[in-house]
């Protein structure tokens, strides 16, 4: 697999807006967010879409959801609610081949996300 923009935070080629780091993971904020609070988690094993997740890494996958529900916790967007999304390829959206969960929450969210009308939670 190619680096991608991913591989090179992970290394610190590039700054990213890091929220959280461990062994296995990363979570930083995105660049273009689409939400008041938006960060994506990402493994740090390369990992290019979801149909290439096998079955060593359903652990490491699980991990994600983990760090996700932690980061928001720290953000103070978990008892209100969030949204994770991963995309998959083209069609589904994904635009970097290296798997990683969106996290997106805050009082303005709308469905599907590319949507210019946006429904208020409350």
């Amino acid at each position: 697999m190619a680096d991608t923009i991913f591989t090179k935070i992970i290394n610190k080629d590039i700054p990213a807006d890091i929220l959280y780091e461990d062994e296995l993971s990363l979570a930083f904020k995105d660049i273009n967010p689409q939400a008041p609070v938006h960060f994506l988690v990402i493994p740090k094993k390369a990992i290019a879409t979801i149909n290439d997740i096998g079955e060593d890494d359903r652990e490491l996958v699980g991990h994600l959801s983990y760090v996700a529900a932690k980061v928001a916790d720290e953000l103070g967007i978990a008892e209100e609610g969030y949204r994770t999304v991963m995309n998959c390829n083209e069609f589904g959206g994904q635009s970097v081949y290296h798997i990683h969960l969106h996290v997106m929450g805050g009082k303005l969210l709308g469905w599907p996300p590319f949507t210019d009308k946006p429904k208020t939670l409350e």
